[in-house]
């Protein structure tokens, strides 16, 4: 009869030599590291996830989304496989700590570069304001729009459930900053309905050495001090004040800048007149429009009898948009981070081991 009863050196093979066989073929795993798992376990502040490690990970409520979650179960659920992101390397019992939130926050960012290279407009409700402008939420992500490009009457805190229209100002994941623009928005929108050659009515918000912003609709449009008239001006205050209704030409929309480039000089029956006469000017505004539009056409279509000098020549490249880009400098300690940092508290405790 065969003994069955086998010495550790009778068979070459010691519980030391099979410890190290499992070191040799074990995976190691890295913070920054995105792995799959199966959820091991289910814990009222948090779960234990199979990843394939000696000891199950821990993944903490703070973790499980890029939004607010009050129980583990509202993300997952017993048995399910997915990927996790490994926040923290193993601590004194060998556990790492996991995150899905960090997963999220990788895929929003390049989301929103994504719709920042297409220049697209999204919808985002506010849901708070500071002293500098107001907060919204894009793909998860916190965004924040300068006071100066928040274009509503409304006070601010009266903003907070508002759904806005918005462009992208700054997208900036290693400084975590998500700048938008309301301002910018409205404009785009404004400007989709206008043409060059069109005559619109305005209002002077504001005058510079340069020339004079005018309200059309909401949106700015600037009158260069050199389009106010063929006689020559040296300052637009001569000529206009602010709040002074005003009637004025189309002669150019960038849109890729928020540009809006008016003239009354081309509305002129005579040189001078918006100096001299400025009723008669608003009078025969649509006749003279329409004459600057056969012109445009004329010299579109090749016609060399147009003299160069009636067609307007491009504004300047140091004439401010409509839309100012900056960030003022003094909003900047306002802007809050897009991603919060914080290192969840239940992280910092000692997680359930497997």
């Amino acid at each position: 009869m065969v003994n069955q009863k086998l010495t550790a050196t009778e068979i070459g093979f010691t519980h030391e030599d099979f410890a190290a066989l499992l070191d040799k073929y074990d995976y190691h795993f890295s913070p920054g590291d995105v792995v799959p798992g199966t959820v091991f376990s289910i814990e009222p502040r948090g779960a234990l996830i199979d990843i394939g490690a000696k000891t199950a990970a821990y993944i903490p409520i703070q973790e499980m989304s890029i939004n607010r979650v009050d129980a583990p179960d509202e993300v997952l659920q017993s048995n399910e496989t997915r990927e996790f992101f490994i926040l923290t390397d193993e601590n004194e019992d060998g556990q790492l700590t996991l995150s899905i939130r960090r997963i999220e926050y990788m895929r929003a960012w390049e989301r929103v570069r994504q719709l920042q290279a297409e220049d697209a407009t999204v919808r985002s409700g506010v849901f708070a304001t500071n002293r500098g402008g107001a907060l919204v939420r894009i793909e998860g992500l916190r965004g924040f729009i300068p006071g100066s490009h928040i274009s509503t009457r409304k006070p601010k805190e009266e903003l907070v459930g508002e759904d806005l229209p918005l462009k992208f100002l700054e997208v900036d994941e290693e400084r975590n900053r998500l700048v938008l623009s309301h301002r910018r928005a409205l404009v785009e929108r404004k400007m989709n309905r206008l043409e060059v050659g069109e005559v619109v009515i305005g209002t002077v918000r504001g005058i510079k050495p340069y020339g004079a912003f005018i309200d059309i609709g909401g949106v700015s449009g600037l009158l260069h001090i050199s389009e106010i008239s063929h006689e020559h001006i040296d300052t637009p205050h001569s000529v206009f004040n602010v709040n002074d209704e005003v009637k004025v030409m189309i002669i150019d929309l960038d849109a890729e800048r928020g540009r809006i480039s008016l003239s009354t000089k081309q509305l002129e029956p005579e040189p001078g007149d918006m100096i001299k006469n400025r009723d008669l000017v608003y009078d025969k505004a649509e006749e003279m429009a329409a004459k600057y539009r056969e012109q445009m056409l004329a010299k579109q279509q090749g016609v060399t009898a147009v003299a160069e000098e009636d067609i307007p020549s491009a504004m300047e490249e140091d004439i401010p948009s409509a839309v100012e880009e900056e960030i003022p400098s003094a909003v900047e300690e306002d802007i809050p981070s897009a991603v919060e940092e914080e290192i969840p508290s239940a992280i910092e405790e000692e997680a359930p081991s497997a």
